[in-house]
């Protein structure tokens, strides 16, 4: 956790980590929806939902990877 021996710190990192699947679907997701009203499509939600979630698993696992490695 890049040298943060305070138990507040160690939270709000586990707490960001929690978030940012969840965030990173729901903000695909609802930029894919604000497309597809804007061009006028049905399928856009889908791939930016797809797009967002693997942005989110890219993010955790680095995420995981340099906490792992800090420790």
């Amino acid at each position: 956790m890049a040298g943060s021996d305070k138990p507040a710190a160690r939270y709000a990192e586990y707490t960001a980590l929690a978030l940012l699947l969840p965030v990173s679907t729901l903000v695909g997701y609802l930029l894919g929806s604000l497309l597809d009203r804007l061009f006028h499509t049905s399928f856009l939600y889908i791939v930016f939902l797809i797009l967002g979630s693997v942005a989110g698993f890219v993010q955790l696992i680095r995420q995981v990877m340099q906490d792992t490695r800090d420790e």
